[in-house]
């Protein structure tokens, strides 16, 4: 079999196997999947991920952790999309001004 010129791509943080406490770490910096989505895939809930957070990392590494995922709307399901509303809300107002 020849081989193609182009070379293999790699990301940057494959997915590890679902399941594993690798997995809850993966997801729980992942900006996309949501707390909701965690419980759904593994059955813990937010407070069980942060138990395992807190365990697995350095406590600097777990304090930016945890600044990012309060700050952040999109980790929790509800206020992302109160937020998505609101945004639609203001964009909605600007278009007839």
């Amino acid at each position: 079999m020849k081989k193609s010129r182009r070379p293999i791509t790699k990301v940057k943080n494959p997915e590890p196997k679902l399941g594993g406490q690798d997995w809850v770490i993966w997801a729980a910096w992942a900006d996309r999947i949501t707390f909701e989505d965690i419980k759904s895939k593994t059955g813990l809930s937010e407070g069980d991920v942060i138990k395992i957070m807190r365990r697995s990392l350095k406590p600097s590494s777990f304090r930016l952790w945890r600044k990012r995922a309060k700050g952040q709307s999109i980790k929790h399901r509800k206020k992302f999309e109160e937020t998505r509303k609101e945004i639609r809300r203001k964009i909605k107002k600007n278009d007839y001004i």
